[in-house]
């Protein structure tokens, strides 16, 4: 499971060549490279990963929620090569 993150700093990185999927807690860098160089047909240079821990809260009824682990992969692509996922569009006036 590969999905994009859409926020103001992951757009920041993508103009430099480095791009954030939100990725499943198994996943492992190697596996992860695979994937996304055929999925966007790209070359990889280098994958971070971020470990992103659980989180134990109570809702508005006061029940015990548990939101599970996961992991970030910042991407670093060859030079010259981008996902078009992450290009902004320019509105038109």
């Amino acid at each position: 499971m590969i999905q994009p993150i859409f926020t103001e700093k992951t757009t920041r990185l993508a103009k430099e060549g480095k791009y954030t999927f939100l990725v499943s807690a198994r996943d492992v860098k190697s596996m992860l490279k695979s994937e996304i160089a055929s999925l966007f047909k790209v070359h990889v240079k280098s994958i971070r990963i971020l470990k992103t821990g659980g989180e134990a809260k109570r809702n508005s009824k006061g029940i015990k929620v548990t939101k599970l682990a996961s992991k970030k992969a910042i991407v670093t692509l060859k030079a010259g090569e981008k996902i078009d996922l992450f290009d902004e569009k320019k509105k038109k006036k």
